[in-house]
Protein backbone atom coordinates (compact mmCIF):
# COMPACT_ATOMS: atom_id res chain seq x y z
CA UNK A 1 0.00 0.00 0.00
CA UNK A 2 1.62 3.50 -0.74
CA UNK A 3 2.61 5.40 2.27
CA UNK A 4 -0.11 7.45 2.38
CA UNK A 5 -2.51 4.48 2.35
CA UNK A 6 -4.32 4.96 -0.61
CA UNK A 7 -4.40 1.26 -2.73
CA UNK A 8 -1.45 0.79 -4.71
CA UNK A 9 -1.33 -0.16 -8.47
CA UNK A 10 0.82 -0.91 -11.47
CA UNK A 11 -0.53 1.44 -14.71
CA UNK A 12 1.10 0.16 -17.71
CA UNK A 13 0.11 1.81 -21.17
CA UNK A 14 1.21 1.39 -25.01
CA UNK A 15 4.37 -0.72 -23.80
CA UNK A 16 6.54 -1.81 -26.33
CA UNK A 17 9.07 -4.12 -26.36
CA UNK A 18 11.87 -4.37 -29.43
CA UNK A 19 14.83 -5.96 -29.34
CA UNK A 20 16.83 -5.44 -32.77
CA UNK A 21 13.62 -5.61 -35.22
CA UNK A 22 11.70 -7.93 -33.64
CA UNK A 23 8.82 -6.66 -31.68
CA UNK A 24 8.25 -9.13 -28.79
CA UNK A 25 5.33 -6.45 -26.87
CA UNK A 26 3.00 -4.76 -28.47
CA UNK A 27 1.29 -2.23 -27.87
CA UNK A 28 0.27 -4.29 -24.35
CA UNK A 29 -2.18 -1.94 -21.81
CA UNK A 30 -2.14 -3.48 -18.62
CA UNK A 31 -3.93 -2.10 -15.14
CA UNK A 32 -3.36 -3.75 -11.92
CA UNK A 33 -4.52 -2.72 -8.44
CA UNK A 34 -3.96 -4.37 -4.88
CA UNK A 35 -6.68 -6.47 -3.94
CA UNK A 36 -6.30 -8.44 -7.48
CA UNK A 37 -4.49 -11.67 -7.62
CA UNK A 38 -3.63 -11.02 -11.64
CA UNK A 39 -2.15 -14.37 -13.80
CA UNK A 40 -0.61 -13.31 -16.90
CA UNK A 41 -0.80 -16.20 -19.26
CA UNK A 42 -0.19 -17.76 -23.00
CA UNK A 43 2.03 -19.61 -24.81
CA UNK A 44 6.07 -19.34 -24.75
CA UNK A 45 7.17 -16.57 -26.77
CA UNK A 46 3.55 -14.43 -26.07
CA UNK A 47 5.52 -11.93 -24.15
CA UNK A 48 4.60 -12.22 -20.62
CA UNK A 49 8.24 -12.90 -19.30
CA UNK A 50 9.55 -9.88 -21.54
CA UNK A 51 6.24 -7.30 -20.07
CA UNK A 52 7.49 -8.28 -16.35
CA UNK A 53 11.29 -7.55 -17.81
CA UNK A 54 9.88 -4.58 -19.05
CA UNK A 55 8.59 -3.16 -16.14
CA UNK A 56 12.28 -4.16 -14.01
CA UNK A 57 14.20 -2.26 -16.71
CA UNK A 58 15.60 -5.67 -17.68
CA UNK A 59 13.71 -4.75 -21.36
CA UNK A 60 14.12 -2.05 -23.03
CA UNK A 61 11.06 -0.34 -22.72
CA UNK A 62 8.93 2.44 -24.92
CA UNK A 63 5.57 3.84 -23.48
CA UNK A 64 4.61 4.13 -19.73
CA UNK A 65 5.07 2.14 -16.67
CA UNK A 66 3.19 3.99 -13.86
CA UNK A 67 3.53 2.91 -10.28
CA UNK A 68 1.88 4.86 -7.62
CA UNK A 69 2.30 7.88 -9.46
CA UNK A 70 6.13 7.04 -10.44
CA UNK A 71 6.99 6.81 -14.04
CA UNK A 72 9.19 3.80 -14.36
CA UNK A 73 10.04 3.79 -17.79
CA UNK A 74 14.06 5.09 -18.56
CA UNK A 75 14.39 4.45 -14.84
CA UNK A 76 17.48 1.94 -13.57
CA UNK A 77 16.80 -1.03 -11.90
CA UNK A 78 17.93 0.01 -8.53
CA UNK A 79 15.91 3.15 -8.51
CA UNK A 80 12.54 0.76 -10.12
CA UNK A 81 13.38 -1.48 -7.02
CA UNK A 82 13.39 1.85 -4.20
CA UNK A 83 9.70 2.85 -5.72
CA UNK A 84 8.65 -0.70 -4.06
CA UNK A 85 8.88 -3.04 -7.51
CA UNK A 86 10.06 -6.36 -6.89
CA UNK A 87 9.86 -9.60 -8.86
CA UNK A 88 11.33 -13.37 -8.68
CA UNK A 89 12.45 -15.62 -11.65
CA UNK A 90 11.99 -19.14 -12.32
CA UNK A 91 15.30 -20.42 -10.34
CA UNK A 92 15.09 -18.46 -6.52
CA UNK A 93 17.69 -15.92 -6.09
CA UNK A 94 18.64 -16.23 -2.75
CA UNK A 95 22.21 -17.02 -0.86
CA UNK A 96 22.43 -20.27 -0.46
CA UNK A 97 25.49 -20.16 1.79
CA UNK A 98 23.53 -18.53 4.50
CA UNK A 99 20.84 -18.93 6.97
CA UNK A 100 17.24 -17.77 6.33
CA UNK A 101 17.76 -15.36 8.57
CA UNK A 102 20.45 -13.81 7.01
CA UNK A 103 18.82 -14.01 3.54
CA UNK A 104 16.09 -11.63 4.67
CA UNK A 105 18.25 -9.33 6.90
CA UNK A 106 20.82 -8.70 3.86
CA UNK A 107 17.46 -8.08 1.84
CA UNK A 108 16.05 -5.44 4.80
CA UNK A 109 19.36 -3.95 4.72
CA UNK A 110 18.94 -2.60 1.34
CA UNK A 111 16.48 -0.08 2.89
CA UNK A 112 18.20 0.76 5.61
CA UNK A 113 20.85 3.34 5.89
CA UNK A 114 24.51 2.59 6.13
CA UNK A 115 25.03 3.51 9.63
CA UNK A 116 22.31 1.23 10.45
CA UNK A 117 23.60 -1.48 8.20
CA UNK A 118 27.14 -1.60 9.56
CA UNK A 119 25.72 -1.67 13.65
CA UNK A 120 25.54 -5.00 14.88
CA UNK A 121 22.47 -6.19 15.43
CA UNK A 122 21.20 -8.19 18.33
CA UNK A 123 18.46 -11.14 17.85
CA UNK A 124 15.57 -11.21 14.82
CA UNK A 125 13.85 -7.51 14.11
CA UNK A 126 9.63 -7.96 14.60
CA UNK A 127 9.47 -7.52 10.94
CA UNK A 128 11.69 -10.41 10.00
CA UNK A 129 9.88 -12.76 12.20
CA UNK A 130 6.45 -11.01 11.05
CA UNK A 131 7.93 -12.00 7.32
CA UNK A 132 9.08 -15.23 8.60
CA UNK A 133 5.54 -16.24 9.92
CA UNK A 134 3.92 -15.10 6.55
CA UNK A 135 5.86 -17.33 4.28
CA UNK A 136 5.71 -20.11 6.52
CA UNK A 137 9.76 -20.17 7.48
CA UNK A 138 9.97 -19.89 11.64
CA UNK A 139 11.13 -23.56 11.99
CA UNK A 140 14.00 -22.63 9.17
CA UNK A 141 15.23 -19.55 10.29
CA UNK A 142 18.27 -20.62 10.91
CA UNK A 143 18.45 -23.07 8.02
CA UNK A 144 21.16 -22.42 5.69
CA UNK A 145 19.22 -21.91 2.41
CA UNK A 146 20.88 -24.50 0.26
CA UNK A 147 19.21 -26.57 1.69
CA UNK A 148 15.42 -25.73 1.74
CA UNK A 149 13.16 -27.36 -0.96
CA UNK A 150 12.54 -25.42 -4.00
CA UNK A 151 9.10 -24.33 -2.70
CA UNK A 152 10.74 -23.26 0.71
CA UNK A 153 13.16 -21.15 -1.98
CA UNK A 154 10.57 -19.33 -3.89
CA UNK A 155 8.94 -18.36 -0.40
CA UNK A 156 12.19 -17.21 0.77
CA UNK A 157 12.50 -14.97 -2.46
CA UNK A 158 9.24 -13.54 -2.37
CA UNK A 159 9.79 -12.61 1.60
CA UNK A 160 12.84 -11.04 0.66
CA UNK A 161 10.92 -8.95 -1.58
CA UNK A 162 8.28 -8.14 1.33
CA UNK A 163 11.12 -7.23 3.68
CA UNK A 164 12.51 -4.70 0.94
CA UNK A 165 8.61 -3.16 1.11
CA UNK A 166 7.74 -4.07 -2.50
CA UNK A 167 3.86 -2.65 -2.87
CA UNK A 168 4.44 -4.71 -6.26
CA UNK A 169 4.98 -8.27 -6.63
CA UNK A 170 5.96 -9.80 -9.86
CA UNK A 171 6.29 -13.49 -9.94
CA UNK A 172 7.69 -15.78 -12.40
CA UNK A 173 6.22 -19.03 -12.66
CA UNK A 174 6.16 -19.57 -8.87
CA UNK A 175 5.09 -23.11 -8.60
CA UNK A 176 7.26 -24.84 -11.06
CA UNK A 177 8.78 -27.65 -9.91
CA UNK A 178 6.89 -28.11 -6.35
CA UNK A 179 5.03 -30.66 -4.63
CA UNK A 180 1.37 -30.36 -3.95
CA UNK A 181 1.41 -29.10 -0.53
CA UNK A 182 3.89 -26.41 -1.75
CA UNK A 183 1.06 -25.47 -4.40
CA UNK A 184 -1.38 -24.89 -1.98
CA UNK A 185 0.71 -23.21 0.15
CA UNK A 186 1.82 -20.83 -2.21
CA UNK A 187 -1.06 -20.05 -3.57
CA UNK A 188 -2.69 -19.24 -0.30
CA UNK A 189 0.45 -16.85 0.23
CA UNK A 190 -0.32 -14.79 -3.04
CA UNK A 191 -3.96 -14.38 -1.72
CA UNK A 192 -3.08 -12.90 0.91
CA UNK A 193 -0.10 -11.10 -0.03
CA UNK A 194 -2.41 -9.65 -3.03
CA UNK A 195 -4.38 -8.33 -0.02
CA UNK A 196 -1.83 -5.41 0.94
CA UNK A 197 0.34 -5.92 -2.91
CA UNK A 198 -0.10 -5.91 -6.73
CA UNK A 199 0.64 -9.04 -7.64
CA UNK A 200 0.93 -10.43 -11.03
CA UNK A 201 2.09 -14.01 -11.53
CA UNK A 202 3.11 -15.62 -15.11
CA UNK A 203 1.75 -19.23 -15.05
CA UNK A 204 1.59 -21.89 -16.72
CA UNK A 205 0.03 -24.01 -14.56
CA UNK A 206 -4.07 -24.41 -15.08
CA UNK A 207 -4.79 -26.24 -12.36
CA UNK A 208 -2.62 -23.81 -9.95
CA UNK A 209 -4.45 -20.69 -12.08
CA UNK A 210 -8.21 -22.04 -11.65
CA UNK A 211 -8.31 -22.59 -8.17
CA UNK A 212 -6.48 -19.09 -7.32
CA UNK A 213 -6.41 -16.60 -9.71
CA UNK A 214 -8.62 -13.89 -9.18
CA UNK A 215 -8.18 -12.05 -12.93
CA UNK A 216 -6.39 -13.35 -16.02
CA UNK A 217 -4.58 -11.24 -18.85
CA UNK A 218 -4.23 -13.65 -21.68
CA UNK A 219 -1.23 -12.83 -24.10
CA UNK A 220 -0.39 -14.03 -27.52
CA UNK A 221 2.36 -12.25 -30.16
CA UNK A 222 3.28 -9.34 -27.76
CA UNK A 223 -0.54 -8.37 -27.05
CA UNK A 224 -3.19 -8.87 -24.93
CA UNK A 225 -5.92 -11.16 -26.36
CA UNK A 226 -8.22 -11.27 -23.62
CA UNK A 227 -8.65 -9.97 -19.40
CA UNK A 228 -11.46 -11.27 -17.10
CA UNK A 229 -11.71 -14.45 -14.63
CA UNK A 230 -10.72 -17.64 -16.01
CA UNK A 231 -13.71 -18.57 -17.02
CA UNK A 232 -14.85 -15.46 -18.87
CA UNK A 233 -10.77 -15.60 -20.60
CA UNK A 234 -12.17 -19.07 -21.80
CA UNK A 235 -15.11 -18.75 -22.89
CA UNK A 236 -13.68 -15.48 -25.31
CA UNK A 237 -14.48 -16.64 -28.85
CA UNK A 238 -10.81 -15.09 -29.81
CA UNK A 239 -8.67 -17.14 -27.25
CA UNK A 240 -10.65 -20.41 -28.66
CA UNK A 241 -9.81 -18.84 -32.37
CA UNK A 242 -6.15 -18.46 -31.41
CA UNK A 243 -5.43 -21.26 -28.95
CA UNK A 244 -7.69 -23.90 -30.58
CA UNK A 245 -5.22 -23.70 -33.39
CA UNK A 246 -8.06 -21.94 -35.78
CA UNK A 247 -5.29 -19.04 -36.42
CA UNK A 248 -1.96 -18.66 -37.74
CA UNK A 249 0.22 -22.00 -38.41
CA UNK A 250 1.44 -24.63 -36.16
CA UNK A 251 1.58 -28.13 -35.34
CA UNK A 252 -1.61 -30.11 -33.90
CA UNK A 253 0.95 -30.94 -30.96
CA UNK A 254 1.57 -27.06 -30.30
CA UNK A 255 -1.79 -26.36 -30.94
CA UNK A 256 -3.17 -28.88 -28.31
CA UNK A 257 -0.06 -27.46 -25.61
CA UNK A 258 -1.20 -23.88 -26.17
CA UNK A 259 -4.87 -24.37 -25.58
CA UNK A 260 -3.87 -26.66 -22.25
CA UNK A 261 -1.77 -23.16 -21.27
CA UNK A 262 -5.27 -21.06 -21.31
CA UNK A 263 -7.02 -23.91 -19.48
CA UNK A 264 -9.07 -25.32 -22.90
CA UNK A 265 -9.90 -28.72 -23.56
CA UNK A 266 -6.86 -29.89 -25.55
CA UNK A 267 -8.70 -32.44 -27.07
CA UNK A 268 -11.01 -30.02 -28.75
CA UNK A 269 -8.38 -29.47 -31.02
CA UNK A 270 -8.20 -31.68 -34.21
CA UNK A 271 -6.68 -31.79 -37.72
CA UNK A 272 -10.32 -30.16 -38.38
CA UNK A 273 -10.28 -27.76 -36.76
CA UNK A 274 -6.33 -26.84 -36.39
CA UNK A 275 -5.21 -24.80 -39.31
CA UNK A 276 -3.85 -26.30 -42.45
CA UNK A 277 -0.06 -26.01 -40.86
CA UNK A 278 -1.43 -27.85 -37.93
CA UNK A 279 -3.13 -30.90 -40.21
CA UNK A 280 0.32 -32.91 -40.58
Amino acid sequence: MNRDHRPSYLEIRNLRVVFDRFVAVDGVDLRVDQGDLRFLIGPNGAGKTTTIDAVTALAPAQGSINHNGHELVGRKTHKIVRYGVGRTFQTASVFEDLTVVQNLDIAAGLRRRMRDMVRSRRGVSPRIQEVLEAIGLTDHQETKAGVLSHGQKQWLEIGMLIVQDATVLLLDEPVAGMSQDERDATGDLLAALAERHVVIVVEHDMEFLRKYAQSVTVMAAGKIVAEGTVAEVQASPLVQEIYLGAAGTKSLEEARVDAQLVGLDPDAVTADSAPEGAKN
